[in-house]
């Protein structure tokens, strides 16, 4: 049950951040896409200060087998790259670049009311479903 806390607590904590930062503002984050007018540099900064603080955790707990919360961790033993993954990092960028959000702030953003979040949504979880059941 405190795991289940703990990741609800780590969840609003990043939800608030993502928020605070403008990153839930899908025009921002089309601001930085966008090198041709009115380039807004902020997401940098934003993603520089992510960098920052999770480098050195990665760093100390690179060897760790168990979390605080003493559950296994595991990471993945693909190192190759794939069609796949090219393509899916390939959809990824362009709905990002053509709708302003990926998932995170698009969750985030759900308590604005605002349409696009929601078609975005709906779409991002038609093309999990999509991938699972059809593409596999």
């Amino acid at each position: 049950m405190k795991d289940k806390i703990l990741s609800l607590a780590c969840g609003a904590i990043f939800g608030v951040g993502l928020v605070i930062s403008g990153m839930t503002n899908p025009e921002k984050v089309i601001g930085f896409l966008s090198i041709t007018h009115d380039w807004d540099a902020s997401l940098i900064f934003v993603m520089g200060g992510a960098i920052l603080v999770t480098t050195p955790i990665f760093f100390l707990l690179k060897y760790q087998v168990k979390s605080l919360l003493s559950a296994r961790i595991t990471l993945t033993e693909i190192k190759n790259v794939d069609r796949r993954l090219v393509l899916g990092s390939a959809f990824f960028g362009v709905g990002w670049g053509l709708v302003g959000l990926c998932p995170g702030p698009a969750i985030s953003s759900i308590a604005f009311f605002e349409p696009i979040t929601f078609i975005f949504l709906v779409s991002m979880i038609s093309g999990i479903l999509f991938n699972k059941y059809i593409a596999n």
